[in-house]
């Protein structure tokens, strides 16, 4: 054994002289084309090998190659990647050009790809590595500020919580308003199925943002009408990361990092509680100590000498830890990427906890030079420990409405907690109840692509995505909604989403001056949902906690629906002299969803460029300019995001005692069709000194007619709505965009801005205007912006007698609440959106930083009406209400404090809030560590790295985040859509700090 070993050394050490000995040096020095200055922490890599340096502080390097064939690859961010062959020389000097890729890289476009410099559509690129970075659950969130025309609003700081992404503006008032979302090809499930709430989660956090090589945006109707009837949103194509022929690169990652809430408000304490409220019932003519009205009347006592913060302890400092991991390679035959990461979180809001499990596997290989094969599959698993929505006691923001007064613990109660408050104490739901949500999900997709004759290519793909939801809840005895023995709920939920690909492209160059790229296929979709739920009470003990023990089965059912669609689709692009571009789009839908009159729909579009810039008199004139492309498009779009049995007769059962019956349940309507939005873009792309500075602007005018409504019925007939297609709207927006490259010598700094402004109106409503909710002021109306606030308009405090006063009808102030007119007194929706990018490197670190903007909008926050109302309710209040009018001749904003009294308690817009901000959303400072000192460990890249995310927020907003949209009135797609800009006991967005370590052999 011995003599093996020491033979199999002795021949490894032969080998390795040998190959020292075949070895020779290649030394020089890698500066920038622009200015000559030398380039610091360039990448040398012997093409095909592990072996490889970078350039010094001076630029220099020195590698030891092979002696014969050796290519050597020069590679620095924001410039040309350079490879030369290594032949006899022992020196070379590289000279690397400032990147111009992003004019003619090739993007993926809907059903294909596409050089960017040849796109007529308005479309916009995220790459992979911009988000992949960033601690965060679900990739939208790493998009916000970074997207012009696209508003993307996180509206709960709970885990897992989904986003509001709204593409080009709102189009519907009771359709979807989210894009679609294709991944490899394949469209998926984006809508939240849960069943125990309206607090909407993100299907969208199954994917992992380390595995995304890029995403795309189709915002106008050339970039998106491929896709029809479900485009009138956007839609976002997600491509994932693929093998690449060479050698076997392994990539591991961590970090690990705390969470905290980004604001916290403040409430009185023990002495201003007791001040305000003594003053409150002493105005209402009510004794402090009554023991039927006053403090102990409500079980306060006023001798406590208790300080509780109630609001605090809401929250705690939370934890972020993930470990990811990638192999990727292969050879020109197949090639291979295999990624897995573990992602676990402890929300800052207390019982909110996150795990995501996941892992892909993506295969290609070419069986010849016609033929080529690939496959794709991703599993990932979620175990969300969810808190209660912002409408339910058991919410730990509402915590903050209790008494200072009253203790928070009692270790005489079998809890731990005081249960003896004002309202429920849910902190007794942390070891009584538990509300899980487990989601497994699989995605897939298969695909084959022939070369049938030289241009003409046929591709057959199938993908499927199946998300089954696992929802858990117990609440044990001892909680509110628990007592007195117990409750169990159970549901499974299963969405089964296949899809077929069938196209044949054909490519071809006829001549010098013509070149034409043509696609034509049909595509079908089929989406099954299936739900059972069942209920339990009375259970033997909180030990028991599966519905199998409750003796009480007191609810179950189940449920299953689904829709279809078949496509007809195709898509022409011609483009002539390299500089004059056409494209003409068109798509036939059928859907299951509408009515036997107007099954199939048609969705056409138009656009064509101009190159200016290849033009001659340009040429001459701006011999500086790299880009400059003229683009002009319009086309048809639709939304299809409806129920898919609305325009069906249905039929429902009815009970009687032991007796069952059926009834109808909703009125046919064989003439419902698609809403249907033609948008028209102009754009213009520029790009000067080499594209050290490029841009663009877009001008977009979006008209949505037929617009679904489900309108209400006068009930005597038996029904209460119908859905109809009546009215209009329209969105008109400018998208400015610009990215520099400041310096490029040995310091790099790069800078990214863009601004948008978007304009909502409703501009037909055929029905009275509609109100979301009875407790909020978001309306439609027709001449106004979708979800605009109507109500009482609060003009401040009678200085003499501390009355709430209101606008009243002739213009003049009134006290009488019932008298005062509604009228309108806020708009949701922001003048523009926008975000500011800069990105340094300097040998081997590098910085970025990115600030997030919205201006302009209105916040209605619903809470106010019980915690900043002057002492009307016993609720702990805000700090401001300590500001309130106490004698004649005070000028102030807050009424006087009397309790019951409804002074400045109804609903107005008192609590109207500008929801302007501007945030530190991202920050990261990374060191990349030299080869010199890695080669040992036989690491071949390595970068430590930290991170914040939500740093600082600057606003004017009081409230705990002006990034909200509470969802708790969620109940349909019309009521998300109309009641925008609200807050009501919801938590804020977490304050992130991490660190990390990305290692690359």
């Amino acid at each position: 054994m011995r003599r093996s070993l020491l033979l199999s050394f002795l021949l490894t050490t032969l080998v390795w002289i040998s190959a020292i000995a075949q070895d020779r040096q290649v030394t020089g020095k890698v500066v920038s084309a622009e200015d000559g200055s030398s380039l610091p922490g360039v990448s040398i890599q012997v093409k095909g090998t592990a072996r490889g340096t970078q350039t010094d502080a001076s630029g220099n390097y020195s590698l030891n190659v092979p002696n014969s064939g050796a290519t050597l690859v020069f590679s620095f961010i924001g410039t040309t990647t350079q490879e030369i062959a290594v032949g006899n020389r022992s020196t070379i000097d590289v000279k690397l050009a400032n990147d111009t890729r992003a004019l003619n890289e090739v993007v993926v476009v809907g059903y294909g790809t596409q050089q960017r410099r040849d796109l007529t559509g308005s479309q916009l690129t995220v790459k992979g590595d911009d988000i992949a970075r960033l601690p965060v659950q679900t990739f939208e969130t790493a998009l916000q500020g970074r997207t012009p025309g696209v508003q993307i609003t996180q509206g709960s700081g709970r885990l897992g919580s989904a986003l509001q992404i709204r593409v080009r503006g709102a189009a519907s008032i009771s359709a979807g308003n989210e894009p679609l979302y294709v991944l490899d090809g394949i469209p998926i499930t984006s809508q939240d199925v849960n069943t125990t709430d309206t607090e909407l989660f993100s299907p969208l956090a199954d994917i992992d943002p380390n595995d995304i090589e890029s995403i795309e945006i189709l915002k106008d109707a050339s970039a998106s009408s491929i896709y029809g009837s479900r485009a009138s949103n956007g839609v976002v194509l997600i491509t994932t990361k693929r093998g690449k022929a060479g050698r076997t690169n392994v990539q591991i990652g961590y970090y690990t990092g705390i969470t905290n809430a980004t604001r916290k408000k403040q409430f009185l304490n023990a002495a201003e509680y007791k001040e305000l409220f003594s003053e409150s019932l002493t105005n209402a003519g009510i004794d402090p100590n009554d023991p039927q009205d006053g403090f102990p009347g409500y079980g306060i006592d006023p001798n406590s000498t208790f300080d509780s913060d109630w609001a605090g302890v809401a929250f705690r400092q939370g934890a972020v830890n993930q470990a990811n991991f990638g192999i990727n390679g292969g050879n020109e035959k197949t090639r291979f990427s295999l990624t897995g990461a573990t992602n676990k979180q402890v929300g800052f809001i207390v019982g909110n906890n996150f795990r995501r499990n996941n892992m892909r596997l993506n295969v290609d290989h070419s069986i010849s030079n016609k033929f080529s094969v690939g496959a794709s599959i991703a599993f990932s698993s979620i175990n969300n420990k969810k808190v209660s929505g912002d409408n339910a006691f058991s919410n730990p923001i509402q915590l903050n409405a209790l008494s200072p007064l009253q203790p928070i613990y009692n270790p005489s109660d079998p809890t731990g907690y005081n249960r003896r408050t004002l309202y429920y104490n849910n902190l007794v739901e942390l070891d009584n109840a538990y509300n899980y949500a487990r989601t497994f999900r699989t995605f897939g997709n298969l695909f084959g692509q022939y070369q049938l004759v030289p241009g003409l290519t046929f591709r057959s793909e199938y993908g499927f995505d199946i998300l089954n939801l696992q929802e858990e809840i117990y609440r044990g005895r001892l909680t509110e909604d628990g007592a007195p023995t117990g409750y169990g709920y159970q549901a499974m939920n299963r969405v089964n989403n296949w899809t077929t690909n069938n196209t044949l492209t054909y490519l071809k160059n006829i001549g010098t001056d013509h070149s034409v790229d043509v696609l034509a296929g049909i595509t079908y979709q089929e989406q099954n949902v299936q739900t059972v739920s069942a209920t339990g009470r009375n259970f033997p003990n909180d030990k028991f906690k599966e519905l199998a023990s409750a003796s009480q089965k007191t609810d179950a059912s189940s449920s299953e629906t689904g829709y279809s669609i078949l496509s007809y689709l195709a898509r022409a692009n011609y483009k002539y002299k390299d500089r004059y571009l056409l494209t003409l789009t068109g798509r036939v839908d059928g859907s299951s969803r509408f009515g036997a009159d107007n099954r199939y729909g048609f969705f056409p579009s138009a656009s064509v460029g101009w190159i200016l810039n290849e033009e001659a008199f340009i040429k001459n004139t701006l011999p500086s300019l790299s880009l400059l492309k003229l683009r002009a498009s319009y086309g048809v779009t639709g939304n299809s995001e409806i129920d898919n049995f609305a325009s069906r007769g249905l039929y429902g059962t009815i009970n009687y005692g032991d007796q069952v019956g059926i009834r109808p349940s909703q009125v046919a309507n064989a003439a419902l069709r698609w809403e249907k939005s033609t948008q028209l873009d102009l754009g213009l792309e520029f790009g000067f000194r080499n594209n050290r500075i490029n841009g663009q602007i877009d001008f977009y005018n979006k008209i949505t007619d037929d617009l679904l409504l489900n309108v209400p019925q006068p009930a005597i007939n038996g029904f209460t709505n119908i859905f109809q297609n009546i009215g209009s709207m329209r969105n008109r927006g400018v998208e400015f965009s610009i990215t520099s490259q400041n310096l490029i010598g040995a310091l790099r700094w790069s800078t990214n801005f863009n601004i948008s402004f978007n304009r909502n109106k409703v501009t037909r409503l055929d029905v009275s205007p509609i109100r979301a909710n009875s407790r909020f002021l978001s309306y439609v109306t027709e001449g106004q912006p979708l979800g605009v606030f109507y109500g009482k308009k609060y003009v401040g405090v009678n200085p003499q007698n501390g009355d709430a006063q209101y606008e009243g009808a002739d213009g003049q102030p009134t006290s009488d609440y019932a008298s005062a007119p509604e009228m309108f007194v806020g708009n949701p929706n922001p003048d523009f959106t926008g975000g500011l990018n800069n990105t340094f490197s300097y040998k081997g670190f590098d910085l970025s930083f990115l600030f997030q903007f919205v201006y302009g909008n209105d916040l209605f926050n619903v809470a106010g009406i019980y915690q900043s109302v002057n002492g009307n309710y016993f609720d702990n209040q805000t700090k401001d209400q300590m500001n309130r009018w106490q004698k004649p001749g005070d000028i102030t904003n807050v009424p006087r404090a009397e309790f019951d009294a409804a002074n400045g308690s109804g609903l107005s817009s008192r609590w109207m809030e500008d929801g302007s901000f501007l945030r530190l959303k991202t920050v990261s400072l990374g060191y990349n560590l030299p080869s010199s000192l890695l080669k040992k460990a036989f690491i071949q890249s390595a970068r430590v790295y930290v991170s914040g995310l939500n740093l600082l927020t600057f606003t004017k907003y009081t409230g705990y985040d002006p990034e909200v949209n509470t969802q708790y009135v969620n109940t349909t797609n019309q009521v998300a859509n109309i009641a925008l800009g609200h807050d009501f006991y919801t938590p804020p967005q977490a304050r992130t700090f991490t660190f990390g370590v990305n290692l690359g052999f």
